[in-house]
């Protein structure tokens, strides 16, 4: 790890003004096996919401359709961006030549007994496994991880210790929740469940990702991984 951007103006900028979301605040001091989330989603919601790629304001995407709600708190990994290396492994993991990053940052889902009642807030996860979620042949991984302290979830190390009924619950949700009214739907599925050793390797190769897309920021970064 190393510390970045830190020219005074920067830090200036950072404190006056809300940072941006995906860009503005660090992937997590100790990246990959401890990181910041950003959600987007919060249990309660029935609509959509994500993060405005060039304004960093969250913005409806869109109604949820029949009763199916995120069981979990949903949101993305800063400074990740899907695209050859996750992809990369996806392939290898699935067997499935041809799959491609989503282009999109890196999802997570955060299990915490607490009730957090609205969305727009960054919170410490610590990743335990993951979905291998293939979406009209984009790679669209789901990070599965839990809050920090959690007095419910926090000993959980490893994907396996999560219920198989939750485990069960997530799924279904993410095979169905793009079914909005008059949508052209793709073949969504999940390939796979993943270890924590495996969820690792896809923020590390998310936010390689991330380096390789955007170089110019890398002055602005925060503190983070370091490749």
């Amino acid at each position: 790890m190393k510390r970045v951007g830190g020219d005074p103006i920067q830090r200036l900028m950072s404190l006056m003004f809300k940072a941006h979301p995906w860009h503005g605040v660090s992937i997590g001091e100790r990246a990959p096996e401890v990181v910041t989330a950003y959600i987007e989603i919060v249990p309660t919601d029935t609509v959509k919401y994500e993060v405005d790629k060039d304004s960093g304001f969250l913005k409806v995407d869109r109604p949820q359709r029949f009763s199916n709600f995120c069981p979990v708190y949903y949101g993305l990994v800063p400074q990740t961006y899907c695209s050859d290396k996750v992809a990369g492994l996806f392939s290898k993991r699935a067997r499935r030549k041809g799959m491609v990053g989503d282009r999109d940052p890196l999802d997570i889902c955060v299990l915490t007994e607490k009730t957090i009642p609205h969305s727009d807030i960054l919170l410490t996860a610590i990743p335990i496994g993951g979905f291998s979620l293939a979406d009209g042949g984009e790679a669209d991984d789901k990070i599965i991880a839990v809050m920090k302290e959690d007095a419910a979830y926090g000993s959980f190390k490893d994907i396996g210790d999560v219920p198989v009924a939750l485990i069960d619950r997530l799924q279904h949700y993410f095979l169905t929740y793009k079914q909005a009214p008059g949508s052209v739907q793709h073949k969504v599925e999940i390939t796979s469940v993943y270890d924590r050793d495996e969820a690792l390797k896809v923020i590390r190769a998310s936010h390689a990702d991330y380096r390789a897309k955007f170089p110019e920021l890398e002055s602005l970064w925060p503190t983070g991984m370091a490749g």
